[in-house]
């Protein structure tokens, strides 16, 4: 597992860990079973509190991008089918408001389409 936070990055440290063990999950390069380390050893090898890697594990489980299995330790979960889920759910319940909202197709899209750049920096 290949962590790099950037100080001067105007996400925070504790985002900056969620979203990338989420990518390296989403992609495989971490795969389903991978055992996370402690969030004190994690926290240790990239120089950050412990509160602030415990905050990205809790954000992650939430996901269902990792779960913790007690004194087993934390584990890349199988969640491809459960974030597809929660985001199809978002989905239908943003169709729904838009269109009581009298927004046309293609408004709904754009709109889709600024908040998904605001979300992933493009």
């Amino acid at each position: 597992m290949s962590l790099k936070i950037r100080i001067d990055d105007s996400a925070p440290p504790y985002e900056q860990v969620r979203a990338q063990i989420s990518e390296q999950a989403r992609s495989g390069t971490l795969p389903v079973g991978y055992r996370l380390p402690t969030v004190r050893g994690l926290a240790e090898a990239l120089g950050l509190a412990v509160n602030t890697v415990a905050k990205a594990y809790r954000a992650l489980e939430g996901d269902g991008v990792i779960e913790t299995r007690g004194r087993n330790g934390t584990f890349v979960a199988a969640a491809g089918s459960a974030a597809e889920r929660e985001a199809s759910l978002a989905a239908q319940a943003y169709g729904e408001r838009v269109r009581r909202l009298g927004l046309t197709e293609d408004e709904a899209l754009a709109a889709v389409r600024d908040a998904l750049r605001a979300a992933y920096g493009g």
